[in-house]
């Protein structure tokens, strides 16, 4: 009985000990985490919007539960951007980021994450399909070939790239909503 109560004290000790550790090391690096975390947000931001020297970040107008970023230069607006998931993709979600000019112009599209198959779905990323995109609106059919749209789907991989096309319209549908474009 001696023995038990010692194992338990033992284990207990070992327990709380681990647990003020893992609460130290979360509070040291929580900020540092926080601030890596916003780099790329704003990274990301960079590379689909238009030219912009604002914190879109922190400059957003919410729209059905999505952050629009609101880009500007000297306070004018040039351009917005939403992050959209699309559980549709073949390996799962995919989740795109889609800025547009204040005039509903794709500047660009980026992937955030994805669990796309290595070498055939994963092409979804290359600069040349991404670029796809650029210049397109609202009124544009983006989808890819097979479904009579413009946007080029891979040999052997058609459900990655329409997964993409469909976040780029559900994105273009939350920023024409938020930002006021007429269709």
């Amino acid at each position: 009985m001696k023995s038990y109560f010692k194992s338990v004290l033992t284990i207990t000790i070992i327990t709380i000990t681990a647990g003020v550790m893992l609460a130290l090391s979360h509070n040291a690096t929580k900020d540092k985490i926080a601030y890596q975390e916003r780099q790329e947000v704003l990274n990301a931001l960079k590379s689909v919007l238009p030219l912009h020297n604002n914190e879109p970040d922190k400059d957003i107008i919410l729209k059905d539960g999505l952050k629009v970023f609101v880009a500007k230069k000297d306070g004018e607006v040039t351009g917005y951007a939403v992050n959209v998931i699309e559980t549709s993709g073949y390996g799962g979600a995919i989740s795109v980021l889609t800025g547009v000019d204040r005039k509903g112009l794709i500047t660009g599209v980026a992937i955030i994450y994805h669990s796309e198959t290595p070498g055939l779905g994963d092409k979804i990323e290359d600069k040349e399909f991404l670029q796809s995109f650029e210049g397109l609106k609202i009124n544009d059919r983006i989808a890819v070939k097979k479904d009579g749209g413009s946007i080029e789907q891979f040999s052997g991989a058609t459900i990655s790239p329409r997964a993409v096309a469909k976040a780029v319209n559900n994105s273009l549908k939350v920023i024409n909503e938020a930002a006021g474009f007429s269709k």
